[in-house]
Order: C-alpha cells, then sequence, then structure tokens
C-alpha cells in the first residue's frame, strides 16, 4: 500500500454485556482515534452478541469489505469468550493451543495458576499472530488482515503500540473544528454549498450544549491541511455574512 492509498478499517465490538448497557464501549474511541492518527479511515462499528454465527458472518462481510478489521472482546477464559474458535471457523483454520502463547502464559503465572480456564486463552486459529499484551499477559492475535482485541479498555489501549508496525496506513486524517453560536437550520443551505464546492471533503455539524451556550461545531476532515483551510474560509465568509458569533469551546 502506498502513501496515498486511502485505507480503511471495521471495528467490531462483541460482547453482550456492550448490548445490555452493563458494560460502556470506549473501545471505539479509543480505536477509532489511533487508527485516524496513523492515516486509517474507520468505515464502520458494529456491535454483536456473544452468538458464533453472528460473529462469523459479519467478520466475513468486513474482512472482505476493508483493508483491516478490528474485533474487541471475547478471548477471555470464560465459556462466553467464543472470538478466538468462531474467527477459526470464519478463515476455515484449525483451532489449537498456539505454543509460542501457551509458553508466554505458562512464564507470566505462577506455579499452579495457569489453569485450564486460563488455558483456554492460548487456544488460536493456526498460524495466528500474536500481539502482545505488556499489561496482563494473555496475548491478543490476528489472522490475515482481522486482529483480535480483549475487550477490557485499559489492556486493549496497552497493546495498540505493538500493532503500529503491522498496519499501513494512508496520510493521516486531520480536522479542524469552528463552533458557532448558532442553531443548524440557520446554516444548513450555506453548509450544503460549501459542501457541493468541496466534494472531497468532510465536513459535519453537530449541535452542543455547553457552559449555558447552545451552539453548533461544523467539522472540515481531510489529508490535506490546504483543502480544509481553503473550506474554513468560506465557512467563515458565510458566518461573517450571517452575523454568527463564533464561539470557544
Amino acid at each position: 500500500m502506498t502513501k496515498n492509498t486511502k485505507v480503511n478499517a471495521a471495528i467490531l465490538i462483541i460482547g453482550n454485556e456492550i448490548l445490555s448497557g452493563r458494560t460502556q464501549d470506549t473501545n471505539t474511541v479509543t480505536l477509532a482515534t489511533w487508527l485516524n492518527s496513523i492515516g486509517v479511515k474507520v468505515n464502520e462499528v458494529r456491535v454483536i452478541p456473544d452468538v458464533e454465527k453472528t460473529i462469523i458472518d459479519t467478520l466475513n462481510v468486513l474482512r472482505k469489505e476493508n483493508n483491516y478489521v478490528f474485533t474487541t472482546g471475547g478471548i477471555g477464559p470464560t465459556h462466553d469468550d467464543i472470538t478466538a474458535s468462531s474467527v477459526s471457523k470464519a478463515f476455515n483454520l484449525k483451532y489449537e493451543i498456539h505454543k509460542e502463547a501457551f509458553k508466554i502464559l505458562e512464564e507470566y503465572y505462577q506455579p499452579g495458576e495457569f489453569n485450564e480456564g486460563r488455558q483456554k486463552m492460548v487456544w488460536m486459529p493456526k498460524n495466528a499472530e500474536l500481539i502482545i499484551n505488556p499489561t496482563s499477559g494473555a496475548p491478543g492475535f490476528s489472522v490475515d488482515n482481522v486482529f483480535c482485541l480483549p475487550g477490557v479498555p485499559s489492556i486493549l489501549k496497552s497493546m495498540l503500540g505493538g500493532l503500529k508496525n503491522k498496519i499501513v496506513g494512508g496520510k493521516p486524517i486531520l480536522s479542524h473544528t469552528i463552533s458557532l453560536k448558532t442553531v443548524e437550520s440557520e446554516i444548513a443551505n450555506s453548509l450544503t454549498k460549501v459542501q457541493d464546492q468541496n466534494k472531497d471533503i468532510e465536513i459535519g455539524s453537530y449541535p452542543f450544549f455547553h457552559a449555558g451556550k447552545l451552539g453548533v461545531s461544523i467539522v472540515i476532515r481531510s489529508e490535506d491541511q490546504i483543502k480544509i483551510e481553503i473550506c474554513s474560509n468560506q465557512i467563515l465568509e458565510f458566518v461573517k455574512k450571517k452575523k454568527i458569533e463564533i464561539v470557544d469551546r
């Protein structure tokens, strides 16, 4: 992949606890922010239950449509941790003990602590590449363009550094925000005109209520700083004409 190629990814959050609302998903923010910084655009995020067929079917769609897929959750030691076995089936690979992972965990735990439950964490698709875990020992793994990470946010975050050399991104995606004291309906037509003149720039408008101020943040995103500046100037032009106040957030 050359540096000018548009590189995209999907994030697949696996876990009944996310869908039930018992656990809040913060991994999407962590992964998307990190991927943007290395020039990988997140195309979509899906949240699915710990159901084998759902994991297999979703994974097979996402891995064909994206350069990369990142899964989070379901690689722990309990009965409902079925991500690794589901990934094996999605790729038609044998599900087996990963010798290197076994060695890592055997050394990590005290004698007698590496029990049957914990040994479940070293079962992976055949020839999976390990993603080293500097926090709690148990590694994640990758197969082809699919990267499987744990669901615990602090552990996931600590493992991203080890992925840097495995992910080839495009140009980092830059963004610029203009916050205005207005409502979306007031700027909708003007913003549409700017978007029509700048087809290859992503422009989003997001209402906010902050410190008693009601307003709209306009976010301009592109790989090209010059295009962002041109677009920003066009927005500031209609803001000035409409006498809309710019606010500091």
